[in-house]
């Protein structure tokens, strides 16, 4: 690195001060599917009549994850297509979503000049550049800038909701993405729940208010669909209790429940899988049958992409091996301690790493890579979530 490279690493702040960013910043550190949403961006509202689609949130989603730690800057910020597009061998699609975000409005509640209430309505995208294709060529990057609302809503943003990416690209539901994302927000809070009316709701889920007007139907078409998503492939799964005034819903009260260890297992084998038959699965209508060979074969390593975390020493990346044996504290690899002390809730590491083990038994064995992380966080959020804060 030259002088002038190194003179412009020390004239550029680190991170934001808040809490978000910093989160942000450091899995943004980590080879892993993990990214921090700020929470006032997961809190915004939709104005009346206007709602993005599953596939312009997930772009705004991405955006976020490629943003990290400096979407709070007034920079640009830039990402593949390849990670937009998925599995489509085009771009015709990247271009309709952008404008999409472009034109969609979001409202908070703020104080006009005279001080009164207010409503105030803006865009989060200020500008966007898309690379275009030439004599059949693909381009590859999209550029954009956050308006000066989005930044400063980022940077005020103290909470924050850590998404899975591959959970992100594989809801088939806008809905049940908005209840993800709220419930992630949620998830390591003391009282992991959300409590609204009728109208609330609709505002936070984003629904048209000429649909779903009766509350059967929402049920059935909005909570029901997006809890039988959310339960396959988020970390958590999601309840709620309705309240009634006579006959109608007047409330509605929701409760985010982190997984335990072997539903965390599950939810990682789901998110590997196919989306063909995943509502099969779901349904429960798939039988699923193993051979004595494939047994054998299941607890072989396959070729995913292994689950990287930084070592102790000289920054070298190292493989994920098995759960360590003896203290957190002094294990060869932090990633451990650092998902205890994170999801945790303030519990003694080592007292969470003695249950783990405990309750995983001789599975535990079996275990590694992405899995095993996925299974030890699930227990930590609900080892936290069953006993409090000590």
């Amino acid at each position: 690195m030259d002088e002038k490279e190194q003179g412009e690493i020390e004239e550029r702040p680190a991170v934001a001060a808040n809490r978000a960013m910093r989160v942000a910043a450091a899995l943004a550190n980590r080879d892993n599917d993990e990214f921090a949403k700020p929470g006032k961006l997961v809190e915004i509202r939709f104005i009346k009549g206007q709602s993005l689609s599953l596939t312009a949130s997930r772009l705004l989603a991405l955006m976020i994850l490629a943003a990290g730690g400096d979407a709070w800057r007034d920079i640009p910020h830039r990402i593949r297509k390849a990670d937009i597009r998925r599995g489509h061998k085009g771009n015709e699609r990247i271009a309709d979503m952008l404008e999409e975000l472009h034109r969609t409005l979001f409202a908070e509640d703020d104080t006009s000049w005279r001080g009164r209430r207010a409503t105030r309505r803006f865009p989060l995208i200020q500008m966007s550049r898309e690379e275009v294709d030439e004599e059949g060529h693909e381009a590859g990057w999209i550029e954009w800038e956050f308006t000066p609302d989005a930044r400063r809503l980022i940077q005020e943003s103290e909470t924050y909701a850590v998404l899975n990416r591959q959970s992100i690209l594989r809801f088939r539901s806008t809905y049940a993405l908005r209840l993800y994302e709220m419930g992630a927000l949620r998830i390591h809070r003391r009282q992991s729940t959300w409590k609204g009316d009728v109208i609330a709701l609709r505002a936070a889920l984003g629904i048209d208010p000429d649909v779903y007007k009766d509350f059967a139907q929402l049920r059935r078409k909005v909570l029901q669909a997006a809890k039988a998503e959310i339960d396959q492939l988020a970390h958590f799964t999601i309840e709620w209790k309705e309240v009634r005034q006579g006959r109608a819903v007047s409330e509605i009260e929701m409760r985010f429940i982190a997984k335990d260890a072997p539903e965390q297992i599950s939810t990682v084998d789901e998110l590997e899988r196919h989306s063909t038959g995943r509502k099969a699965r779901r349904d429960g209508l798939v039988e699923k049958i193993v051979s004595g060979e494939d047994a054998t074969v299941k607890s072989v390593p396959t070729g995913r992409k292994k689950l990287r975390e930084m070592g102790n020493g000289g920054g070298e990346d190292e493989p994920l091996a098995g759960f360590p044996s003896g203290s957190l504290h002094y294990a060869s690899s932090m990633l451990f301690r650092d998902i205890a002390r994170s999801h945790g809730g303030g519990w003694d590491i080592d007292l969470i790493a003695a249950a783990y083990r405990e309750h995983m038994g001789d599975r535990l064995g079996n275990l590694g890579g992405n899995k095993l992380k996925q299974s030890f966080t699930g227990f930590c959020e609900s080892y936290a979530s069953r006993r409090g804060r000590p």
